[in-house]
């Protein structure tokens, strides 16, 4: 059974920084695009960052862009989110997500083009 699990949430003040985890396990991803999405109360998700199956072509959201950086670790079966210079406006419930089809490319934006998602880790940003 493929589970995603998402590691490193918390509540930090604006201006700081926290770096999530997502941690495989089931089956290994190292050929496949994931990505994070993230869902604020009372909105839709959102695409924040996504890395291809090569670990290049990262991808980011406009809001997160210049700020957080993702990387991928295939090794370990695992993907990370680096988040700097955190805002209010980044709180939000963190998912992380894979893909099933390896070597697949493009419409990194699109949740439904990932069929494996984590429960979730809760990022909140205090002013």
């Amino acid at each position: 059974q493929v589970h995603l699990v998402e590691s490193g949430g918390g509540l930090v003040q604006a201006g700081e920084s926290l770096r999530l985890s997502c941690a495989a396990s089931g089956r290994t991803f190292g050929n496949h695009a994931m990505a994070w999405f993230r869902q604020a109360p009372g909105k839709e998700r959102e695409f924040v960052s996504s890395i291809s199956w090569s670990g290049t072509l990262p991808k980011y959201g406009d809001s997160v862009r210049g700020r957080f950086t993702i990387s991928r670790d295939n090794a370990k079966n695992a993907m990370y989110l680096q988040m700097n210079s955190l805002t209010p406006g980044d709180t939000a419930v963190y998912y992380c997500a894979a893909r099933d089809r390896p070597f697949l490319s493009g419409a990194y934006e699109a949740s439904s083009t990932y069929a494996y998602w984590g429960q979730g880790t809760q990022v909140t940003v205090s002013s």
